[in-house]
């Protein structure tokens, strides 16, 4: 996977951030360095010509699963998390709009005095004028993972690929935080990664995936122009698909 004049591999695809990507080296919330870093790599991807829509975890700043084991119905809890990634979705768009290059959320719960509200031909002429499209508020509802909804746009939007950024450069046979042992894949398929219960996402976008034949991209958002990197072909990665 890997183009030899380090020209984009893909034209559009759907960039998968999780909540706590945000959060550096804070224990939750929003590190204002570590987005500035993310909105300059999204911005010079942009700049090569590649059509970026976004999708963002709100971890860093409410799980709704982990409220709905307190005894908060699980839809409750689901759209608050859902309007935590708004929240991310819009410091993203501001910081992205600093770098000089455009940037849009688009939230699939309808908040018109915050942000616009999704659909698929608004999002498609924000993606033809190369603007960053941030999408926010999952799939607008419960019991759908941001992960999910990541493939989900991706089918919807005619992306080429789903790049999904975590903490470390791929997938692993097993935690490799906790054992040194682990192997990293360079590819998997997508029935692969069902069947070994792999957690880098949830079954259900796994699933999708497979269903749409849209190839997974997993890598670490750690270092400086991650994103570009892996669009130019390289890099270490995991490709499912």
């Amino acid at each position: 996977m890997s183009d030899p004049n380090g020209d984009p591999i893909y034209r559009r695809v759907i960039v998968k951030l999780s909540g706590e990507a945000l959060n550096g080296d804070k224990p939750f919330g929003i590190d204002q360095a570590t987005v500035e870093r993310i909105a300059a790599d999204l911005a010079a991807t942009a700049g090569l010509g590649v059509e970026l829509g976004v999708v963002v975890g709100g971890g860093n700043i409410f799980r709704g699963v982990e409220v709905s084991e307190r005894g908060v119905p699980r839809p409750v809890g689901d759209t608050m998390g859902m309007l935590a990634t708004v929240m991310n979705c819009l410091v993203l768009e501001a910081a992205i709009e600093r770098q000089g290059c455009e940037a849009r959320t688009l939230s699939a719960l309808s908040m018109t005095s915050v942000c616009e509200t999704y659909n698929r031909k608004r999002a498609m002429k924000n993606l033809a004028k190369g603007r960053v499209v941030l999408l926010a508020a999952g799939t607008g509802n419960p019991f759908f993972t941001t992960d999910t909804t990541a493939v989900l746009r991706a089918a919807e939007l005619e992306c080429q690929a789903v790049l999904k950024a975590t903490n470390v450069d791929g997938v692993y046979t097993a935690d490799p935080k906790k054992d040194p042992s682990a192997v990293r894949y360079e590819r998997l398929t997508h029935q692969e990664a069902i069947e070994k219960d792999l957690r880098v996402m949830d079954g259900a976008a796994f699933a999708l995936a497979r269903e749409n034949r849209t190839p997974i991209i997993v890598f670490s958002i750690a270092d400086r122009n991650a994103i570009e990197t892996v669009l130019r072909g390289q890099g270490r990665t995991t490709v499912v698909g």
